[in-house]
């Protein structure tokens, strides 16, 4: 046999086919095979001596060529890169270094880290949205785009029908909703319910429903159907479907399928919570919300708050009107405020208001409901107090009649027409801090075009001006209610909230709640209920 380093029968290799740890192939400078060892005629059966190499081609290719460089390919299933020796002679000795091994591991790395950063991405797009309609989209569109032919995310409901996203083969995206016969496809009503999902392999695709293929999707081919695990419960299940049989499903991207899953259903669950939590609180502040006021027997009622926070929407102060009834025939008006700020000064604020409710058939007696708002406030364990003052109005004639009480509150202000501002003469002891309070009551009489000005300390104390730390003050106050003798109540609001806002600017301040009470001027009373404005005289 030839020696390696092409010399002929008889001569010393330099390596020996003998010894030659890989299959190697020696050939001449016009690519004829001079030498092959014992591995390398097993991996080519077909290579012969003194003939041009018949295979593989990528080897066959390089022969003879002047600068032979390491070139790599596969034999069959096996893949390997070729290594060029230059023997004395000019032969060449083609080192055949088995690679399979090393390039399945590589190509799985690369694959896995393909797998990572897309799961990375999905994550980030499906928690960039708290809406639950959103969640089902994405989750549809990227699926279909980087699983599947296309894809379905069918939420659960107990109404009679599911409702379901669809993102087609074309990228299309389909709201709609299908009939609760999950049972009709198998695995789905196991999806639905959050247990495990059935392997593909076991899925007959002819058993796809009609409602389950989008139009013109063709003729289904594999079938995946995994759950969209959630937060205690399903959030609901997904479908992938893909057109060619070839392209079946493997066990790995099932796998991968149920990461994917994982990561949507723990976004549309959270979604899906936010969503019932913020119906929940919607529902429950409607009832802590100020009201809109509006004209009450003849007296114009309006009322400005704004939380210490201004993303919040509710505080500890608050205000409230409440019509004349049988029980209680003058109308009531309240305006109060809660230690604290935020949420639980709002929770405090709500039974105050909830038992003031309670408590109007004894309106006429301001004394006696504050005594037993203040027994509540006690009873009721919380370690909070409020200040509060009541406003009893009724007309007579052109004239609005008020009793004013103030329970450790500011007292009211009153601005007449000629621009005069006083404070009523009313007083007393906070509420829900001592077993006993004390309070005194006062008489105001508006004529046409004055009012009464009902607030918290919100706006005294608010620190703002030119340093960022004066307070507003009751002088600045008074002297801003003396420019609004003659405005409607809507419009003294809108002054004072104006005024305080550019004296804070961007500081901090409380909360702030105004409530003015204004005796119509130029009006006379609705000839139906006495609510509306009437008509002006000249």
């Amino acid at each position: 046999m030839t020696s390696l380093d092409g010399s002929r029968p008889g001569a010393t290799s330099l390596v020996t086919a003998a010894t030659a740890p890989y299959p190697v192939v020696v050939v001449d400078p016009a690519g004829r095979v001079v030498e092959l060892n014992e591995a390398a005629l097993t991996l080519l059966p077909d290579a012969r001596t003194e003939q041009p190499l018949p295979s593989p081609g990528w080897l066959a290719a390089v022969q003879g060529a002047p600068d032979a460089v390491p070139v790599t390919g596969t034999v069959g299933s096996r893949s390997f890169s070729a290594h060029p020796s230059l023997l004395p002679g000019g032969d060449t000795a083609w080192w055949l270094v088995e690679e399979t091994a090393y390039r399945s591991a590589t190509e799985e790395l690369r694959a896995e880290r393909e797998r990572a950063r897309f799961l990375t991405e999905a994550s980030t797009a499906l928690l960039a949205s708290l809406n639950l309609d959103r969640c089902m989209e994405i989750t549809a569109r990227l699926a279909a785009e980087h699983l599947a032919d296309a894809a379905l995310v069918i939420s659960p409901t107990r109404a009679g029908k599911l409702p379901a996203v669809i993102c087609d083969h074309e990228g299309r995206i389909t709201r709609t909703t299908i009939p609760a016969q999950a049972e009709a496809v198998p695995g789905l009503a196991e999806a639905l319910r959050g247990f495990p999902p059935v392997p593909s392999r076991w899925i007959d695709p002819a058993a796809a429903s009609d409602w389950l293929i989008p139009e013109g999707f063709g003729e289904v081919g594999s079938l995946v159907v995994t759950p969209l695990p959630g937060h205690g419960v399903a959030a609901g299940a997904l479908v992938l479907l893909r057109r060619e049989r070839q392209r079946r499903f493997s066990e790995s991207e099932e796998a991968f399928a149920g990461l994917f899953a994982a990561r949507a259903g723990a976004a549309m669950s959270a979604a899906w919570l936010y969503a019932e939590q913020n119906t929940i609180t919607d529902i429950l502040m409607r009832d802590l919300l100020p009201p809109s006021l509006r004209q009450v027997e003849g007296v114009e009622f309006a009322g400005g708050y704004r939380a210490s926070v201004d993303t919040d929407r509710i505080g500890g102060d608050f205000y409230d009107v409440h019509p004349p009834s049988e029980d209680c025939p003058e109308t009531l008006a309240v305006l109060g405020d809660v230690a604290g700020k935020g949420l639980e000064a709002a929770v405090i604020t709500g039974k105050i208001r909830n038992t003031v409710q309670a408590l109007l058939p004894m309106a006429d007696d301001h004394a006696r409901l504050l005594r037993l708002l203040n027994n509540a406030l006690l009873g009721s364990g919380s370690i909070r107090f409020a200040t509060l003052v009541l406003a009893s109005t009724h007309r007579e004639g052109s004239d609005v009649v008020l009793r004013v009480t103030a329970a450790g509150h500011p007292p009211p202000l009153i601005v007449r027409r000629d621009g005069t501002v006083e404070e009523a003469d009313t007083g007393g002891t906070l509420i829900g801090a001592l077993p006993t309070i004390d309070s005194r009551s006062a008489e105001v009489r508006l004529a046409p075009g004055e009012t009464c000005l009902l607030y918290t300390d919100g706006v005294t104390e608010a620190r703002g001006g030119p340093l960022g730390d004066a307070m507003f003050g009751e002088r600045r106050l008074k002297r801003a209610l003396a420019e609004c003798a003659g405005m409607p109540a809507e419009a003294v609001v809108e002054r004072i909230q104006m005024l305080a806002d550019a004296w804070i600017g961007d500081g901090r301040h409380d909360d702030i709640a105004v409530l003015a009470i204004t005796a119509p001027q130029g009006a006379h009373l609705g000839v139906v209920d006495g609510t509306n404005p009437g008509r002006r005289t000249p």
